[in-house]
C-alpha cells in the first residue's frame, strides 16, 4: 500500500494543475477581453510611475 500512497499526491496535483490549464484558456478572450487589457495597460502605466510618458510606437 505504499505504492498508492506514493502515487497519489503527484496524481492530485496533475489533476489540478489541468483544471487551473483548462480555466485559463477557457477565459481567453470573449466579451471582456477589451476591459481586462485595458485595466492591464492602466496597472502598468501606474507601476511605471509619472517619470515615463508612454510612446505612441511601443508594443
Amino acid at each position: 500500500m505504499d505504492y498508492v500512497s506514493a502515487l497519489v499526491p503527484p496524481v492530485v496535483m496533475a489533476a489540478f494543475f489541468v483544471g487551473v490549464v483548462r480555466v485559463i484558456v477557457k477565459t481567453q478572450g470573449g466579451a471582456a477581453k477589451a476591459k481586462e487589457d485595458a485595466a492591464v495597460d492602466a496597472a502598468l502605466a501606474r507601476a511605471e510611475g509619472p517619470g515615463r510618458a508612454p510612446a505612441a510606437g511601443d508594443a
